[in-house]
């Protein structure tokens, strides 16, 4: 498969941008004379491994980029079941959970909307339900359906609607479905970006204290504004959606990004961790990495299939 030359201008610019922060970096460092890389040369260096598998499996066409965000999804799941506490009888069910991941996205990459859409939410629950009542333990019986189904829900379900917009019509957007997720997942990680950056140089008020400290109105307010503005950019080069369309994707990427964040921070919390894994080298685990597209992945997909599909 020949990539979009859209694809390869928009993974260009990426990189670009990517090379500039490296040499900031570096030349940040250099000046505090650091013995040891810092927290944001880990950042950067994870970010160099995700942007290339990223870029990879993109290039090499629909089937290696779904297969990739089925095995992050594996990877988010398998992270947070490690951190919920469980039941020993709960082990006889989570089979079943990972087996919802290769369907749910067969039926992404087939584009079967109806089995897609339905799948996790009403028959793996029922499935799930089940077997739970089959084992025969009723302690606790409520809290473990709820916190499996919950964590299949936003590491599956919610991350599956990436790969589904690869499935969409390819005549529709100016380079296809890739297209379509570029757009997605470059907005979702440069809104993380932006409003870590905007909440460090000008951030006093918090906006959820006693759930994520660090987050501010100053980093929420300037992210989805660069967000928005970069949705604007963009729109025209990778997706069919209009300026009025691209300022309500960018609306929507920046504000339910912060809100993935939030309530990925709040489990955590309620746990009593600060970062789900150590995968990613100054990013933390998985699921540190994807809260935000848990949210933006089925409003942007939703948003984008209403106006234009």
């Amino acid at each position: 498969m020949n990539p979009h030359p859209h694809t390869l201008w928009a993974l260009a610019g990426i990189f670009g941008v990517l090379l500039l922060a490296t040499l900031a970096v570096h030349l940040i460092e250099k000046r505090r004379q650091l013995s040891a890389p810092g927290e944001l040369s880990l950042r950067i260096r994870s970010w160099w491994f995700m942007v290339g598998l990223f870029s990879a499996a993109v290039l090499l066409g629909p089937i290696a980029a779904t297969w990739l965000l089925g095995f992050i999804s594996f990877l988010a799941l398998k992270e947070y079941l490690s951190l919920i506490p469980t039941r020993r009888s709960d082990r006889r069910v989570l089979f079943w959970a990972y087996l919802t991941i290769p369907l749910q996205y067969y039926w992404a990459a087939t584009g079967w909307y109806g089995m897609f859409i339905i799948f996790i939410p009403v028959y793996a629950l029922l499935l799930i339900a089940a077997r739970k009542v089959l084992i025969g333990e009723t302690e606790d019986f409520l809290r473990s359906l709820g916190t499996i189904h919950w964590g299949l829900m936003i590491t599956v379900f919610s991350i599956s609607h990436a790969a589904y917009l690869l499935a969409l019509p390819g005549d529709t957007a100016p380079a296809g479905g890739v297209g379509l997720l570029i757009y997605l997942v470059l907005l979702t990680e440069l809104n993380d970006v932006a409003q870590y950056v905007w909440g460090k140089r000008f951030g006093k008020r918090k906006v959820v204290p006693r759930v994520s400290p660090n987050k501010t109105w100053a980093g929420l307010i300037g992210g989805t504004a660069t967000t928005l503005l970069l949705s604007l950019a963009c729109a025209a080069f990778l997706t069919p959606l209009s300026l009025i369309e691209a300022a309500g994707a960018g609306l929507i990427i920046g504000i339910t990004g912060f809100l993935g964040d939030v309530v990925i921070s709040a489990v955590k919390r309620d746990i009593g961790i600060k970062d789900s894994g150590s995968l990613l080298p100054g990013h933390g685990g998985i699921l540190d990495r994807v809260d935000s597209l848990t949210f933006t992945a089925p409003l942007f997909f939703h948003y984008l299939y209403y106006l234009h599909y």
